[in-house]
């Protein structure tokens, strides 16, 4: 059965960094894309990076441009998420999800058929 497991948050001080990864198992994820949502409590979930299958090509949200980087391993069948200088507005449950690419909707959560359980980063003023 097709897994995804975060990991990796936990609480940081604005202006800190962390690592999250997704490691998937159950199939082959190498030829399909890697997305990073997350959600903040009474907001809807909302896209925060993607990248293809040969990791030659990403998109990020505006609100983590040039502060968030998502990069990915397929021997290892990990996607990570570096992410610095945080703000207490990156506060919220942060999703691996995994789908066919999509060009114009990446960042729709419906295009992804494959979802972890979340990880929660926190981020202190």
């Amino acid at each position: 059965q097709a897994q995804l497991v975060e990991s990796g948050g936990g609480l940081v001080q604005a202006g800190g960094s962390l690592r999250l990864s997704c490691t998937a198992s159950g199939r082959t994820f190498d030829t399909l894309a890697m997305a990073w949502f997350r959600q903040a409590p009474g907001r809807e979930r909302e896209f925060v990076a993607m990248i293809n299958w040969s990791g030659r090509n990403a998109h990020y949200a505006d609100s983590v441009k040039g502060r968030f980087t998502i990069s990915r391993d397929s021997a290892l069948n990990t996607v990570y998420l570096e992410m610095i200088d945080l703000k207490p507005e990156d506060t919220a449950a942060y999703y691996c999800a995994a789908g066919i690419y999509s060009p114009m909707d990446y960042y729709t959560a419906t295009e992804y058929n494959y979802w972890g359980q979340g990880t929660q980063v926190t981020v202190s003023s």
